[in-house]
């Protein structure tokens, strides 16, 4: 049976060996491994025999070479030695590596694994206060502060987010494509436009390295303090995208103007016009569409055809909208 077709319990008991397996990488034998996260790729809090706590992530549907793997790591102990953040830093293996590989007969791949320190707290999930959302927007200032004149060892390479996919293969409007002739010629009319504003932001802003997926799920709040994790939808791209990507995830006006108000508390928004802003957070929904269409995780396979035909429906809008509102 192919991985795709095994439930969510079932994919998550045929990574324990293989997790079991990568823990010797680094001196670990668990006494306790707990799965924490099976979406986009798999997490399991592990327990050493002193008591120690850490997270294993093992990217399960990520297409990243080793290269941005490794320029994830790097990206994160850049942030890490400045003592500012908290953060989950991934942690060297016993041949002094970041990143692992390991065996997974069910997908037939040797599976990339990086271990990270333990992050307490709670996650921010997707109800924060406007307390909370506050601190979030004054957080992405601080990370896009610290990060603007990063630059990454040479040999490791993050994906420049100035693709409309973000180099991921599009299942949307390539051959794989199940979409309709209709349905296709909207995306890609959409994409199109979007493209355009695209290119204007790039032109007139400097790239750096963002987060790219800075959301309440991949942030812990702990002694009124927040943590980020998770970076690996990271890439050298735009504070705005970073923006963008939260503002996509917070349901409410209120919010939003409370990140906002929060990244000022730090530094100047980023410049972005109404018309760009609404071509980002389409982008995004069409990000996650594409995601969807190419998951192996069996929950997220079932959101498809409501996720679809919501999306379609907000491409029309998009498309609908006077280019004189930009």
């Amino acid at each position: 049976m192919a991985f795709s077709d095994l439930t969510t319990e079932q994919q998550i008991q045929s990574l324990l060996a293989p997790a079991n397996s990568v823990l010797l990488d680094y001196g670990i034998i668990p006494v306790g491994l707990e799965s924490i996260n099976h979406e986009y790729n798999s997490t399991f809090s592990v327990t050493a025999a002193d008591g120690s706590r850490f997270a294993l992530r093992i990217n399960v549907n990520s297409t990243r070479t080793k290269e941005n793997v490794a320029a994830e790591m790097s990206f994160v102990n850049t942030l890490a030695e400045l003592g500012t953040f908290g953060l989950a830093t991934p942690l060297r293996n016993l041949s002094g590596d970041f990143v692992s590989e390991v065996a997974h007969e069910e997908t037939g791949r040797d599976l990339m694994c990086v271990l990270f320190t333990w992050l307490e707290g709670e996650d921010v999930g997707d109800e924060p206060t406007l307390e909370v959302v506050f601190k979030m927007g004054a957080l992405m200032a601080q990370l896009h502060e610290a990060t603007k004149e990063m630059v990454l060892p040479v040999g490791e390479e993050l994906p420049i987010l100035d693709d409309f996919m973000w180099h991921e293969e599009d299942l949307l409007l390539g051959p794989k494509s199940t979409l309709t002739p209709e349905e296709q010629h909207k995306i890609q009319s959409c994409k199109n436009a979007i493209e355009q504003e695209l290119a204007l932001l790039f032109k007139a802003t400097p790239k750096q390295p963002i987060h790219a997926d800075l959301h309440g799920w991949n942030l812990k709040f702990h002694n009124d303090s927040l943590s980020v994790f998770d970076f690996d939808d990271s890439g050298i791209g735009l504070p705005i995208q970073d923006l963008a990507t939260t503002i996509y995830y917070l349901d409410t006006e209120e919010q939003e103007q409370a990140l906002r108000d929060g990244y000022s508390s730090v530094r100047e928004l980023p410049i972005c016009s109404e018309y760009q802003m609404k071509a980002l957070l389409l982008q995004r929904r069409i990000h996650l569409l594409n995601y969807i269409h190419e998951t192996q995780n069996p929950e997220h396979r079932e959101m498809l055809p409501e996720y679809q035909l919501e999306t379609l429906r907000r491409v029309e809008e998009f498309l609908a909208t006077k280019t004189g509102q930009r």
